[in-house]
């Protein structure tokens, strides 16, 4: 009941194939780690409907001279080095003792049992006993024979049948993102016009700022600003600026995209930063936008601040979050209906 063998590498290259940018813990589900584990759970045969369980020492207890024996009976007796007395194995081992805790936390609970890919018998809690499996559709998808279309229409069918909607709608949006040519990104503008952008992770989340956030959070969008990297302006809409009474200067304190909604009686300002990898809404640059609207006559309940970002999981995020400023937004391209509200203010803890 083994599956053909497989290399670990081959496993790492198929698991970035099969969770695409969107994906909920996708660093979970394709790091090294996580091919270790795939790669051991094939290896020993612990796949649904076969009775066979992986524990995290299977993993870690794993060698490079005993992944590279094909031979079956040295796979199936591989099984038993997580009995208490199971035989040290030979060879340059893969991992300390130390990293059960991370195998069994992230890349599984976390990884991929959270996503569907893995399943786990019912054990008490503090069993030591392996408790893992790989699903069977899953472990499919490692096959070496299955390549080419084949294995794109086998991967497209496994997302639509495991993924949740939710996860299947971030990866269509990070898909999406991801295929923009080398013509650059076309933005539609709430008025009807477009602007075509630099190709990058910077463009495709402006596109998703303006064709996506601004119709969805504000009654009457309007684009004043529209900048790329290097301060080169996009767009700029002086006349509704002086309408409005904003004067609008190149600074270095601008961000990315300033939006206006008209549907209040008095109009919402909306300052949107877009962070591929740096550069979120600060305090400081918070302060001075104030001093900026201030001078034009905006109260500051007229002003917003939003961060925007391609994913949760991006490392722009990651590295930005803990300079966003209080009293302000963060938005993912990838959860278009949801925002993180940065509160400067106590609020009462409600129930989900």
């Amino acid at each position: 009941m083994l599956p053909p063998y497989v290399s670990r590498a081959h496993v790492l290259e198929r698991l970035a194939q099969i969770f695409p940018e969107g994906t909920p813990n996708r660093v979970y589900c394709t790091r090294e780690l996580a091919a270790s584990t795939v790669f051991t759970a094939l290896y020993i045969g612990a796949i649904e409907g076969n009775t066979v369980y992986l524990g995290p020492k299977h993993v870690y207890r794993m060698t490079h001279e005993q992944a590279a024996i094909e031979d079956a009976a040295a796979r199936i007796a591989y099984r038993d080095v997580a009995k208490p007395s199971g035989a040290a194995v030979a060879g340059t081992r893969w991992y300390a003792d130390n990293t059960r805790e991370p195998i069994r936390d992230e890349t599984l609970r976390e990884g991929l049992v959270a996503i569907g890919a893995v399943t786990t018998l019912a054990l008490p809690t503090t069993s030591g006993k392996p408790r893992y499996t790989l699903k069977r559709e899953f472990a499919a998808l490692f096959a070496p024979d299955l390549i080419g279309d084949d294995l794109a229409q086998a991967i497209s069918a496994y997302r639509s049948a495991h993924l949740s909607p939710g996860a299947l709608a971030r990866v269509s949006i990070m898909l999406a993102g991801a295929g923009a040519g080398d013509d650059g990104v076309l933005v539609a503008f709430p008025n009807g016009e477009t602007r075509r952008l630099a190709p990058g992770p910077s463009s495709i989340i402006a596109k998703g700022v303006i064709e996506v956030f601004a119709p969805r959070f504000l009654g009457s969008p309007a684009i004043l600003w529209l900048s790329e990297s290097g301060n080169k302006v996009v767009a700029r809409d002086d006349r509704l600026a002086q309408r409005i009474g904003l004067q609008i200067e190149a600074d270095k304190n601008l961000p990315d995209i300033i939006l206006v909604d008209l549907a209040p009686a008095e109009p919402l300002l909306v300052f949107v930063e877009v962070v591929a990898t740096d550069g979120a809404i600060t305090e400081r640059r918070q302060r001075a936008i104030h001093e900026l609207t201030q001078a034009a006559g905006f109260d500051r309940g007229q002003i917003a601040f939003v961060t925007a970002y391609r994913d949760r999981e991006s490392s722009g995020f990651r590295k930005t979050v803990s300079s966003i400023a209080w009293g302000s937004y963060a938005w993912f391209v990838s959860e278009p209906d949801h925002l993180i509200v940065f509160s400067g203010k106590p609020i009462a803890i409600e129930g989900a």
